[in-house]
C-alpha cells in the first residue's frame, strides 16, 4: 500500500467523520426548537417499538433460558445454583439485554429506516420536501430518533423481564427451585445501580442507531445498489458502535462508582 493510497483512505475517513459529526449537530440544534411534529412520532414510536415487540421477547426468553440453564448447571457442581436467579437477573439487565437487544434493533429498525430514507433520497422525495420548505431534518430524522430513544429502553424493559422468566423455567423445571425463591433472589439481587446501567445503556443505543441509520439513508446515492450498500453500512456501524459505547459506558459507569 502506497503513502497516497493511505493519505487517500484518510482522507476519506476524515472527512465522513466530519459530515457524520456535522449531522448530529444539525439534529441536535433542531431538539430544542418547536415544532416536533408529535403525530408522525406516535406513528414511528409504533412502527418501531409495537412491531418489534415479538422479536425482542424471543431473544429476551431465549437469552435467558440458555443463560439459566448454562449457569445452573455449571454451578450445580458447587453447590450453588440457588443463586441462578440472581446471576441471570444481574447479567440480562446490566448487559445481555441491553447490547442484544439493541443489535436486533439495530438489524430491524436500523436497516428500516435506511432503507425507507435511502428510497427517497434516491428517488428525489427528499428534495421535493425541501422544495415546498419542509425540513427533512425535524420531519424525518428527528421524529424517528425521538421515537428511538423512547421505545428501545421500552423494549429493553420488556426483553429482561421476559428474560427472567425464561431462567425462571429453567429453576424450577430443571434446577429444583421454587417460584417463591427464585423471585426473591431475582429481587435481592438487582440494586438501582443495575437498573441505571440497564436504563441508560439503551436511550445511547436508540439515539446512535437511529442517527447512523437516517445519516446514511439521507446520503444514499446510485439508485437501489445504493440503497442496499446503505443497508449493510448502517447494520455494520450500528454494531461496532454498540459495542464500542457499551464499553465506554460500562468504564464511565465503574468509575463513578455504578
Amino acid at each position: 500500500m502506497t503513502y497516497k493510497t493511505i493519505a487517500s483512505a484518510s482522507g476519506r475517513l476524515f472527512r465522513e467523520i466530519y459530515r457524520f459529526a456535522a449531522f448530529h449537530w444539525e439534529v441536535l440544534r433542531r431538539t430544542v426548537r418547536p415544532p416536533y411534529y408529535g403525530a408522525t412520532v406516535w406513528e414511528q414510536m409504533d412502527r418501531i417499538g409495537v412491531d418489534s415487540l415479538l422479536i425482542v421477547m424471543l431473544v429476551g426468553f431465549f437469552t435467558g433460558f440458555v443463560l439459566a440453564f448454562q449457569t445452573g448447571y455449571a454451578m450445580m457442581r458447587f453447590g450453588a445454583k440457588i443463586y441462578v436467579g440472581g446471576i441471570v437477573a444481574v447479567s440480562l439487565v446490566r448487559e445481555l439485554g441491553p447490547v442484544l437487544i439493541a443489535m436486533v434493533f439495530a438489524g430491524r429498525v436500523g436497516a428500516g429506516i435506511t432503507a425507507e430514507l435511502g428510497a427517497m433520497q434516491v428517488s428525489e422525495q427528499i428534495d421535493a420536501m425541501r422544495a415546498l420548505a419542509t425540513d427533512p431534518l425535524r420531519k424525518l430524522v428527528l421524529t424517528r430518533v425521538l421515537a428511538s430513544v423512547a421505545m428501545l429502553p421500552a423494549l429493553v424493559i420488556v426483553g429482561d423481564l421476559v428474560g427472567i422468566a425464561g431462567g425462571l423455567l429453567v429453576g424450577v423445571m430443571n434446577l429444583g427451585l421454587t417460584v417463591s425463591f427464585y423471585k426473591s433472589s431475582v429481587v435481592n439481587a438487582l440494586v438501582f445501580n443495575d437498573l441505571f446501567s440497564g436504563f441508560i445503556k439503551p436511550v445511547v443505543f436508540g439515539a446512535m442507531i437511529s442517527m447512523v441509520a437516517c445519516y446514511y439513508g439521507l446520503t444514499t446515492s446510485g439508485g437501489t445498489k445504493g440503497v442496499g450498500e446503505a443497508v449493510t453500512r448502517t447494520v455494520v456501524v450500528s454494531s461496532v458502535l454498540i459495542f464500542l459505547l457499551d464499553a465506554v459506558i460500562t468504564k464511565l459507569l465503574f468509575l463513578i462508582g455504578m
